[in-house]
This record gives structure tokens, sequence and C-alpha cells, in this order.
């Protein structure tokens, strides 16, 4: 599960090389085992040349020290950490290693502002990258990542066709997920509660429908035999 901070890190990444012109996608797993790329970058210059960027977001020091494999295998690679976690670390990044740094955006600033933000905090260059060559085939890491967009591009159109897809069961088994955080004193705030009043009243107006036909008919059937 994503922590908050973690999704302000990798919405702001993505919007940032966004801006920049380059094709981005989150969580692309490396051929050879080498492991799965939090957030890979793609720039390819005019003439075709392509140059891979991957970057590890880290938020707490525990998840730093993690045993988890670290697919630094593009060209120039990176750390992305909260500024203060970095300033904390900084003796430890290996030479090679660049690290992003993240602000977030003062919370009055964003509410006063009279343009448009897309993203919750910004990205600050604190240690550059060292140019290395390709740890794996760029064939095979260029497969990977259309594998990853696509991927992508199957959970959008799930999100734009709704519940239609999924079968009952799943559907059931969703609604289950919702009661870990059920709120006991704002039935309001529950998908499931919403979902069943939403229903029962769906259900009373149909019925009402039919009651109301049914009496027209009873009615009309009286008139026709006094006529």
């Amino acid at each position: 599960m994503k922590t908050a901070l973690t999704l302000d890190l990798e919405k702001t990444l993505y919007q940032y090389w966004q801006e920049q012109g380059a094709a981005v996608v989150e969580e692309v797993t490396m051929p050879d085992d080498a492991g799965i790329v939090d957030t890979l970058v793609l720039e390819t210059a005019p003439d075709g040349a392509k140059t891979w960027r991957c970057f590890e977001l880290k938020v707490t020091k525990a998840d730093f020290h993690s045993h988890a494999k670290l697919s630094f295998i593009g060209h120039y690679n990176y750390f992305v950490l909260p500024y203060k976690l970095y300033t904390q670390l900084k003796a430890e990044i290996p030479a090679q290693i660049g690290v992003l740094t993240y602000q977030p955006f003062d919370k009055k600033a964003l509410a006063a502002s009279t343009i448009p933000i897309t993203t919750p905090g910004q990205l600050t260059i604190s240690k550059p990258a060292k140019y290395q060559a390709l740890q794996v085939p760029d064939e095979a890491l260029t497969a990977r990542f259309i594998g990853s967009l696509n991927r992508e591009v199957v959970k959008a159109k799930q999100v734009e066709k709704g519940l239609d897809r999924y079968h009952s069961d799943q559907l059931y088994q969703a609604l289950k997920k919702r009661t870990e955080n059920y709120q006991l004193y704002q039935p309001e705030a529950n998908f499931y509660d919403r979902f069943v009043d939403e229903l029962h009243n769906d259900t009373i107006e149909a019925l009402q429908e039919e009651v109301d036909a049914l009496t027209a008919e009873i009615a009309q059937l009286k008139l026709d035999r006094l006529a």
C-alpha cells in the first residue's frame, strides 16, 4: 500500500517529466530479474537516440535501508526523496546516483493561488546523476516499458467502462474491502450505505409506479363495467 506522501512524490515526478515531453510510466518490471523500477522515463532525441532514466521513491529511512532491490539499470538513475530525508541520508547516496528532492506546496498558498496547480509539491535536482551504460538490453527494456504503458491503458479503460466488466463476485469483494474503514457515526461517508440507501429508494419508487399503474387499471375496469 502506497502512503499519501509516496503518491504525492509519484504524481509530482510524473508531471515533471510529462512537462519535459518524455514518456513516463510507474512500476516497470525489469528483465533478467533486475527488480521493479518505481518510475521509468524514456526521452527520445530527434535522431531517435534513447535516454532511459530510473527513479526509486523513498519516504522513510526504513524504506531507504530496506533489502528491496534497487533497479538502477538506466543511463541515469535517481532517488526521489523528501528534502528533510535527503539531508539525513546525503552521505549514503552512491556517487553515480542522482537525487531529486521533494517539497510540498504550502496549503494556504495553494488555496490562495489564482492559477491551477496540478501537483502537490515541487522537485529540485539536489544531486545530478552520472551517465552509465544501459544495464539491460534496450529491446527488452522497451518491451517492458510498452507493456507497462498498456497496463495503464487497460486500467483507464476499466474506469471508463465502469462496473459492467466485473462479475458479481468481484463487486462483492470490492464492497467488503470498503468495510475495513467503516464510519459508524458517519454512514453517509460509507459507499455501501449510500449504495443500499439508493437501491432502497429506487426499489420503493419502482414499486410505487407498479401500484399506481395497477390502481389506474382497476379504476378503468370499474368505469368500463359502469358503462
